[in-house]
């Protein structure tokens, strides 16, 4: 019983198939615990980031307050310096 020459390439073709899905069934399993690894890291993550949004709102509204306070104040200071200014043009236009 010889092999001819086809009969030999049939056979190293479905053996390099064989060798081809034992490759990807293990590239898939690695795949499949580092996908497992990421979404647990993701995960913590998240978790550390809602713990830390508490933080992030008392600096938005700490913000926001010394914000308006800025902004109340300077418009107190615009409102004297410009009554200053209107006596001041009241008086000249008096003399």
């Amino acid at each position: 019983m010889t092999l001819d020459f086809k009969e030999f390439l049939i056979i190293d073709l479905i053996l390099a198939l064989l060798v081809l899905v034992i490759i990807f069934i293990i590239i898939g399993i690695k795949l499949i615990k580092t996908i497992s690894k990421v979404d647990k890291t993701l995960e913590v993550i998240d978790d550390k980031l809602t713990k830390t949004d508490g933080v992030f709102n008392v600096f938005e509204k700490t913000g926001s307050f010394v914000d308006q306070i800025s902004d109340k104040v300077i418009l107190l200071i615009t409102n004297l310096i410009n009554k200053f200014i209107n006596k001041r043009k009241g008086n000249d236009l008096d003399e």
